[in-house]
């Protein structure tokens, strides 16, 4: 499987095309081509294909030009990748509940947007985002997350990581769901016709003596199949609920 990095190209190149401080061209094969243009041909590649196939002759071909024609406007892949890093974190970023909803309602947002934003856009998943660059569409979405966290007595320090460890639990959450799907395409095999094969191999190893902890389960014990978008979602909603649970109880001790 493909990874990408963000700020793998031109750091500084791609903060000013992010934040519209570099030059722009003057001129250009065909009147009418845009950042913007370019940035959305690519996630609509990336959305159908993966970010496998993004490239500048993919994206040029797209848009029905030539791939040099691109290279006015955006250096490389690299930069390109950041871009549409930023463009696809405007998603749902007019819908953040205030302060006055409290802490956990603008968690439960965070947290489901960026599940939503990853079954939108499932070659998130493949894009490390150790080193992130903001661009205005990130900032504004940390503007918002902050200003919905201003009420909550905790350092800020703190509220940063609150938010860290929400973030990560939907990108395993997301990884788990979809890497089920994209395992059923890539094999045939159903969840199903998978455990299928393997349980003949599992009966006689739980009949044997060795697991008497494992056999001893009931026979519902791991009747939680993804049936779809509802049972996938009710699950995503369970650990979310519980996640943030163990957050209400941390803040009660912290005098939050």
């Amino acid at each position: 499987m493909t990874t990408e990095h963000s700020g793998s190209g031109d750091a500084a190149r791609s903060m000013e095309l992010l934040w519209g401080t570099a030059e722009r061209p003057t001129r250009g094969p065909k009147p009418g081509l845009t950042l913007d243009r370019i940035v959305s041909a690519a996630v609509a590649v990336a959305d159908a294909e993966g970010i496998g196939a993004v490239s500048m002759r993919r994206v040029a071909a797209e848009l029905g030009v030539g791939t040099m024609s691109l290279y006015r406007y955006v250096p490389g892949k690299g930069e390109l990748l950041d871009l549409m890093l930023d463009k696809i974190a405007a998603f749902g970023a007019d819908a953040f509940p205030g302060p006055e909803a409290g802490w956990r309602a603008v968690l439960e947002n965070v947290a489901r947007r960026a599940w939503q934003l990853h079954h939108r856009h499932p070659w998130l998943l493949q894009v490390d985002q150790t080193r992130p660059l903001l661009g205005p569409n990130s900032v504004d979405v940390l503007e918002h997350t902050v200003r919905g966290m201003s009420g909550l007595a905790l350092p800020d320090p703190e509220k940063m990581r609150l938010l860290t460890v929400v973030e990560g639990y939907v990108a395993g959450a997301a990884r788990t769901r979809l890497n089920s799907a994209l395992a059923e395409k890539r094999t045939g095999l159903t969840d199903e016709e998978w455990w299928k094969i393997q349980g003949p191999f599992l009966v006689k190893a739980m009949e044997s003596g060795r697991y008497p902890y494992l056999a001893g389960l009931s026979e519902d014990t791991f009747s939680f199949e993804d049936d779809g978008d509802d049972e996938g979602d009710a699950l995503f909603e369970l650990g979310l609920g519980r996640l943030l649970d163990g957050f209400a109880a941390y803040i009660e001790k912290r005098g939050g």
